[in-house]
């Protein structure tokens, strides 16, 4: 069984909010499914102080930084739709994808996620889409 992505796992049609409290949120279900310990939220607020995670095309992907890898157990994935949009640092992005990789799975991730949202129509069907459909996109989408 694929347990990158859950389904319980796509937030749709989620109201506006400071990407600091999206990224607690994500975090949270990292932790309490299992996916990271506690400490990983903060790896992925520290990224966004180095790195701003929005990619283009309405799309934020959120991850931790190299010295928080340690803190994620297994690879997931927890994807938010934002249909009016919300402020990713000076950036509005529609599609939230949270990213917790073992190892270098995540580049692996990363690199498969960026390839699905690369066509800014894609993002538009993508946040179109019921949970069943999300989950259809992503659900293949892992590591080596």
């Amino acid at each position: 069984m694929n347990t990158i992505l859950q389904k319980k796992n796509i937030i749709l049609n989620c109201q506006p909010k400071a990407k600091e409290d999206v990224i607690k949120d994500i975090g949270k279900i990292f932790y309490d499914d299992g996916y990271t310990t506690e400490k990983y939220t903060q790896a992925m607020l520290d990224k966004e102080k180095v790195f701003n995670t929005a990619i283009g095309n309405a799309v934020a992907i959120p991850h931790g930084i190299e010295e928080g890898k340690c803190e994620v157990k297994k690879s997931g994935l927890v994807i938010m739709t934002f249909p009016q949009g919300t402020d990713w640092g000076g950036e509005t992005v529609k599609l939230v994808i949270g990213i917790a990789g073992v190892g270098d799975e995540h580049i692996d991730i990363l690199s498969n996620i960026a390839v699905t949202c690369s066509d800014e129509d894609e993002v538009d069907e993508i946040l179109k889409s019921s949970v069943d459909q999300i989950y259809d996109t992503f659900a293949n989408i892992e590591g080596e």
